[in-house]
């Protein structure tokens, strides 16, 4: 955190975001854990309870940008301070855009709930849990200012990328399969790629601590392992 200010008042201030960042990140855990759930047991009161909680996070998001603006026109910070402000509401967008996610896969779990069970669906709440590690550590990190602990995720999101392609091509599979698998699978395609992009807002978050420790941007390029985009199946000609 940064060095201890003359007005008491500001040092309070500056906590206070980072506060509401922590507490964001808290929620998106907890929103992002109760979705895989939802998912896992079929159980549509809980995902509707995921989808109610997503206003709290935009609430919070509010406060932290109003007491931004707040700093930003009273304080005129300057070096680290203004590197806390900068980054903050940077996160604080990320973590808000994850719970937005969570809140799809939870929406898609209620239909696909409506749905027979298909064996495809067990492979998704392993991604989640992926996704939730990559969440929870880089959360860690920002609490703990720990810029090689950031990194450590922000490389970790290529196993996510590279379990959402693998997915990405199951799910393809099961439909030409079985055109009576499309209406589900088309469900988790949606799942899986909005707990992909989970892991894309979790290392922005990582690139924004970086900044924030060291004042400097991070200049390796983002590992990707999505290549879903250049996924060609082909039907089984043999099936019958």
């Amino acid at each position: 955190m940064p060095a201890e200010h003359i007005v008491k008042s500001y040092d309070e201030e500056l906590t206070r975001l980072g506060n509401v960042i922590v507490e964001m990140g808290g929620l998106a855990e907890s929103q992002l854990s109760s979705a895989i759930d939802a998912v896992a047991k079929r159980d549509s009161t809980l995902a509707a309870s995921v989808v109610e909680a997503d206003a709290q996070v935009d609430e919070l998001q509010r406060e932290l940008d109003n007491l931004a603006i707040r700093l930003l026109a009273l304080r005129q910070p300057v070096a680290q301070d203004l590197r806390e402000i900068f980054a903050a509401t940077k996160i604080a967008a990320d973590l808000e855009r994850i719970c937005d996610y969570a809140a799809n896969v939870a929406k898609r779990s209620i239909a696909l709930a409506q749905t027979p069970p298909i064996q495809p669906v067990h492979a998704l709440p392993r991604m989640g849990t992926l996704a939730l590690a990559l969440v929870k550590d880089v959360i860690d990190a920002y609490v703990e200012r720990n810029a090689d602990k950031a990194l450590e995720v922000w490389r970790r999101d290529e196993e996510l990328d590279e379990m959402y392609s693998s997915l990405f091509r199951e799910f393809l599979t099961y439909m030409m399969e079985d055109p009576r698998n499309i209406g589900a699978c088309t469900h988790l395609l949606f799942m899986a790629k909005n707990i992909e992009r989970i892991g894309d807002h979790a290392t922005n978050i990582a690139e924004d601590l970086y900044y924030l420790v060291h004042g400097t941007p991070l200049t390796e390029v983002r590992p990707k392992g999505d290549k879903s985009s250049l996924e060609v199946v082909a039907p089984d000609r043999t099936a019958r």
